[in-house]
């Protein structure tokens, strides 16, 4: 250990000046210096600050001699959504979606985006405060024979899901021809006008990709830090098959793209788990790949002949495309509320956590926050997002929103503590949390852009698969090894 940690200083000196200058000082200033009709006034010096703040935060996420995953995605998709692309917005005079209200909703807006970045790190300083403490108990590990049955599962829901949209071919279209094929498949429409198709929709899909993710991911670690499990045939020809599954049915052609990040990143800390420079790697790729590659792949959501080409007059011009409409989002929920519709003190939040009661018995159940917004705006689009932002907000307040992202800040503080200490201390192959945290963290990048409704359906399939995996009283033959 004393010699790990020189090394580690050792590389993070030559990696610190750059970084720290191109993140928190030339991108946000070059993105600023840009010719553009956008007003010069105090929602733009704003923006500049949570660019600089969000900036600053993920630099130290990065250039941290811990993996901090979960704090990772959050710095990530704080300074890319709701930092430099909306600074970029406010630069060219351009929104992705339209914002109805005054200049000063969206002033409020970037300010209490400021509020929640500075609350999740008061939470999170409070966490490293305090001490973890020992576990009680027999940590959570993986059941042999429940993995067994998880492995069942994945194969025949995502066959199910495959034979269901009419084989392999269509997940290698576009997303428009995979929500038709949806639609006809489970009776419903392709959008979330009706709530009783796109529940249907939801549950086909996710039940056919998320447990062959965490199946394919607990045999990935299984192989990994096991060199028995690597000689048996038992567990490689399941993981071949799972890996020729999630690539079909987990591609990013058909799928959202935040999605297939989600698999990603859970996929590359499964695979190296205990890598501080691959954690590096991974944070700054991320930041790369959300500004160069994002925009373009959203020609995969369209059929061949109606994709929208991707504008370049400007060298900004991927930041202003509908994948970064989180703060106009926010600003059109502030002003929601305002027109007379007030806060909703908790129902939108229960109606995410009790997604899966019908509307059937809950006949004023929530609608989804996204849509519902959308809809007061007069749109019928079912790809708004609605930031968690905009969600604890409409639903606390400015005091509540800051209070419960001071309890994820020391959430997530506390998760990424606990993570490290069980992948070094604990190197066994049927690690739970090893699998766990790492697909929260790619999932957080969803959590965040919301809708939170939208979110929960993923959420609550792989709580079940995770369940159904677990155990706290591990046998010698039940265990992986």
């Amino acid at each position: 250990m004393a010699i790990e940690v020189p090394r580690r200083a050792v590389l993070s000196r030559p990696l610190s000046v750059p970084l720290i200058a191109t993140v928190v000082g030339a991108l946000p200033l070059a993105v600023a210096a840009q010719p553009g009709p956008g007003m010069r006034d105090t929602a733009f010096w704003l923006q500049l600050v949570v660019a600089g703040y969000a900036g600053v935060r993920l630099c130290a996420m990065v250039l941290s001699g811990r993996r901090q995953l979960v704090q990772g995605a959050f710095w990530l998709f704080g300074y890319l959504a709701m930092g430099i692309a909306p600074l970029a917005q406010s630069v060219l005079g351009r929104d992705p979606t339209p914002v109805l209200g005054p200049r000063e909703d969206t002033q409020l807006a970037i300010a209490l985006v400021l509020c929640g970045m500075i609350a999740f790190d008061v939470g999170a300083l409070l966490a490293r405060v305090r001490p973890l403490g020992r576990e009680r108990g027999r940590p959570a590990s993986v059941h042999r024979g429940r993995l067994a049955a998880l492995v069942i599962l994945a194969y025949l829901a995502s066959g199910l899901l495959i034979v269901q949209l009419g084989g392999p071919a269509v997940f290698f279209t576009s997303r428009q021809e995979i929500s038709a094929s949806l639609a006809e498949a489970t009776g419903g429409p392709s959008d979330a006008s009706d709530g009783g198709g796109e529940a249907g929709n939801a549950l086909l899909r996710g039940f056919g990709t998320v447990p062959a993710m965490l199946a394919l991911l607990f045999l990935t670690r299984w192989l990994v830090t096991s060199r028995d499990a690597r000689r048996r045939p038992a567990v490689v020809l399941p993981w071949a098959g799972l890996l020729l599954v999630n690539t079909i049915v987990n591609n990013p052609i058909s799928n959202p793209r935040y999605w297939f990040l989600t698999v990603l990143f859970a996929l590359l800390f499964t695979v190296f788990p205990r890598s501080p420079v691959m954690y590096r790697a991974a944070l700054a790729l991320g930041l790369v790949v959300a500004l160069l590659v994002f925009p373009f792949t959203d020609r995969f959501r369209y059929e061949e002949g109606e994709q929208r080409p991707l504008e370049t007059d400007s060298v900004l011009e991927p930041l202003v495309v509908k994948d970064y409409d989180q703060l106009n989002m926010f600003a059109n929920t502030v002003t929601f509320a305002d027109d007379g519709n007030g806060h909703s003190y908790g129902e939108q939040l229960a109606g995410a956590v009790l997604f899966f009661v019908p509307r059937g018995l809950w006949a004023d159940k929530p609608e989804d926050t996204g849509f519902l917004v959308g809809g007061w705006m007069g749109t019928d689009s079912a790809n708004l997002s609605s930031p968690l932002w905009a969600e604890l907000w409409l639903d606390f307040g400015p005091l509540g929103m800051s209070l419960v992202f001071a309890g994820v800040g020391y959430a997530a503080a506390r998760t990424d503590r606990r993570y490290v200490r069980r992948t070094v201390d604990d190197p066994s192959p049927g690690n739970v949390l090893a699998v766990a945290v790492p697909v929260l963290a790619g999932y957080s990048f969803i959590l965040l852009r919301g809708s939170l409704l939208q979110a929960s359906g993923r959420i609550g399939i792989a709580l079940l698969c995770l369940a159904l995996v677990t155990t706290f009283r591990p046998r010698p033959r039940s265990e992986l090894r």
